[in-house]
């Protein structure tokens, strides 16, 4: 017998949404989402490659209340936007970017525990640091004592 059902379409709406690893991630993935829309594309929820539990108009409005209540100041969304543009984030072992990388960090720390409580960030995931915060900086596990 034939199904009712000719066929079904499958959509990423229909799967789990999958939560950011990171304060960074979230940050470039938002900046890349404005860049498309400032480009001119038209977004519809659940069609991306991956499922989201956010669209980018919930980091902004996130963005919004953070500097609103004086958690982010102008600095902050200043450095975010510029390093964000060029989709790398501040190198502290540069001398003109070692100001920029603590300003990034401090950010990104603001942002993550209002990102974890809407279940857009992964709670207390180790890779909720910046990758640049660890990169050429020794390995995880320095400065921990041997039992």
């Amino acid at each position: 017998m034939a199904s009712k059902k000719k066929y079904s379409h499958f959509t990423h709406s229909d799967m789990e949404p999958v939560p950011f690893d990171s304060a960074e991630e979230v940050w470039f993935w938002f900046i890349r989402a404005q860049q498309a829309r400032n480009d001119g594309a038209r977004f519809t929820a659940g069609q991306g490659a991956v499922n989201r539990p956010c669209e980018p108009l919930d980091i902004l409005k996130i963005l919004d209340r953070l500097y609103r209540n004086r958690r982010l100041l102008r600095d902050h969304l200043l450095v975010l936007r510029h390093y964000g543009r060029r989709d790398m984030a501040p190198d502290p072992r540069r001398i003109k970017e070692a100001r920029a990388y603590k300003i990034w960090l401090e950010a990104l720390e603001r942002m993550r525990p209002v990102l974890e409580e809407k279940g857009i960030l992964i709670k207390d995931s180790w890779r909720c640091m910046p990758s640049s915060a660890w990169q050429g900086q020794g390995t995880l596990f320095e400065g921990v004592a041997a039992e």
